[in-house]
């Protein structure tokens, strides 16, 4: 399409679109307002409840069954299951595996090589008694089978030519001649017959049919259901239409409303609250930090460095209690011997006045 072109006029509308449309669209609003107003709160009060209600109960849900069942599943597994399926690992292996390892090994392997043995012997005795005595025998027989054959093959053949002449001559010609002379023009006539009947039965029905069914059906299509159908096309068109204007000015005067509501509830509750935390709250809090917990604290922290003193000193006095104790009663005890360390000493680290390259030695 040309862009310099401009887009064509809308095509024009009907007396019935116009005098439709208004009063549609204000029962529509009239409708869809209260609708759009409770869609919106609710959908307000749906996401307040899964932000405040359902996000936080679902991660309390989350660690209450980790830690009722996954943390008590993970240890019976590790603690109770494990242990027990290496046990019963080991209790089949020594009371089924070993045992059933040594019966094959001692007892069915020379079993089986005996049954092997027993049935090579039967099997070489098997094929001599077929080498020697069946297939001579089973020769033999085929030889005089396939002569009795060949005697039957020829009197068959000779009494099939016999019949099969017959037959041609006293049934096969007598029909060929029957079906080409009388049968065929017979069922020509009859069919050609049929199909006039049928055509002329054919084409009275369907005149008796257009006349009657046809053409009434085709003037009341025209006449009166196509223009009833346009008449509630527009009508189902503009009320859809309506529908959706009216749904979006619905919209967007929740919209109004719900911000007054904020504002409002801003102003009454919040805007008090803040400054209540403000002026009054943050203050007396400073106040009892500096006054109280500040003061509470540092003397509980001199009071621990107090105790953890008084435990380090009550421990090293009981240690070197001990150790005098032990002294006393059991002497003085060996000092481990000094071994001379087999590995080379590393050198020393390197200072500013030492250094190892050949210009800067002593």
């Amino acid at each position: 399409m040309d862009p310099q072109k401009p887009p064509p006029p809308p095509p024009p509308e009907g007396c019935l679109t116009v005098a439709v449309r208004v009063p549609v669209r204000i029962v529509a609003l009239v409708l869809v307002l209260p609708v759009r107003m409770a869609w919106d709160a609710l959908a307000a009060a749906g996401r307040f409840l899964h932000r405040a209600v359902l996000r936080p109960l679902g991660r309390i849900l989350l660690l209450l069954a980790h830690a009722l069942l996954v943390l008590p599943c993970a240890a019976l597994w590790r603690r109770v299951l494990v242990p027990a399926g290496k046990a019963l690992a080991w209790l089949g292996r020594v009371l089924v595996a070993v045992p059933l390892g040594w019966l094959y090994t001692y007892l069915l392997t020379p079993l089986g090589h005996a049954l092997a043995g027993l049935a090579r012997g039967t099997g070489a005795g098997l094929a001599w008694l077929y080498a020697r005595v069946l297939a001579p025998a089973g020769r033999g027989a085929a030889r005089l089978l396939r002569c009795i054959g060949l005697l039957l093959a020829a009197a068959g053949a000779g009494v099939y030519a016999a019949v099969s002449w017959l037959a041609r001559y006293l049934l096969v010609v007598p029909a060929r001649w029957l079906y080409a002379e009388v049968l065929a023009p017979a069922g020509r006539a009859l069919a050609w017959l049929v199909g006039a009947v049928a055509t002329a039965l054919g084409a009275a029905l369907y005149r008796t049919a257009r006349v009657l069914l046809v053409l009434p059906a085709l003037v009341l299509w025209r006449r009166l259901l196509a223009p009833a159908g346009r008449a509630l096309a527009v009508v189902a068109r503009e009320i859809g239409d309506a529908l959706g204007h009216a749904w979006r000015v619905a919209g967007r005067v929740s919209r109004a409303v719900g911000r007054i509501l904020a504002t409002l509830f801003r102003w009454i509750l919040v805007e008090p609250l803040r400054w209540v935390y403000r002026t009054v709250l943050t203050p007396a809090g400073h106040l009892v930090r500096d006054l109280v917990l500040r003061p509470a604290a540092e003397a509980a922290r001199g009071v621990g460095r107090s105790v953890r003193q008084a435990l380090a000193t009550a421990r090293d006095t009981v240690r070197q209690a001990r150790a005098d104790l032990r002294r006393a009663l059991f002497g003085e005890p060996p000092r481990p011997a000094s071994v001379g360390r087999r590995e080379p000493r590393g050198r020393a680290t390197r200072t500013l006045d030492s250094s190892t390259t050949a210009l800067t030695k002593d």
